[in-house]
């Protein structure tokens, strides 16, 4: 029973970020069609109000505040990061107008891709290959087999193993433009 990490693991994932995608165009092109566009303005900021909501998590698994179940918020920082990500990606639609918002647009995206990879494949792949590993010496393959065989799935763990070191660093850099992009259409939007 040779199974692959990439079809079991991978694809679902890859499956999971087309959903995403799709929902995002799909939720830009109803509303230009009901002819509802000016909604995508506030969904942006819901959207940005999830995320903040799904940062309580990280303040949390740092021991910055201590209040909040690990488990329950690590649901919540993946349902609502998740959920205002959509909602962004509706409120971004095609219509780029500026540099700050293509480059929110992306920073956030990375974040996204980078979580979902710890959050759906590290764990389950590490498992796989460990599993692999077992089954290969049980049917007395030498080390050296074993590894020539789980080798591509070693080089995809070791890939995805370094997702922290993306999803950190680019939740400050996608910080910093959103706040950028925020500041700016307090300053052009007309609000003041």
């Amino acid at each position: 029973m040779n199974r692959s990490l990439w079809r079991d693991h991978v694809l679902p994932f890859t499956l999971l970020l087309s959903v995403l995608a799709l929902a995002s165009w799909s939720g830009d092109y109803l509303l230009h069609r009901m002819n509802l566009v000016w909604v995508g303005r506030y969904l942006g900021i819901l959207g940005t109000l999830l995320i903040i909501v799904s940062f309580y998590y990280s303040l949390r698994k740092r021991k910055i505040v201590t209040s909040g179940n690990p488990v329950t918020l690590l649901r919540l920082h993946e349902f609502s990061a998740w959920l205002g990500s959509l909602m962004i990606l509706i409120h971004a639609g095609v219509h780029f107008n500026a540099i700050l918002p293509w480059l929110a647009t992306v920073a956030m995206s990375v974040n996204v891709v980078s979580g979902l990879v710890g959050r759906l494949l590290l764990k389950r792949a590490k498992a796989h290959v460990q599993t692999q590993r077992e089954q290969l010496q049980q049917r007395g393959l030498s080390d050296p087999e074993v590894e020539q065989a789980v080798f591509w799935d070693a080089v995809a763990l070791y890939v995805m193993n370094q997702w922290r070191k993306v999803h950190i660093p680019i939740y400050v850099v996608f910080l910093v433009i959103a706040l950028g992009h925020i500041l700016s259409v307090f300053m052009f939007w007309g609000w003041a």
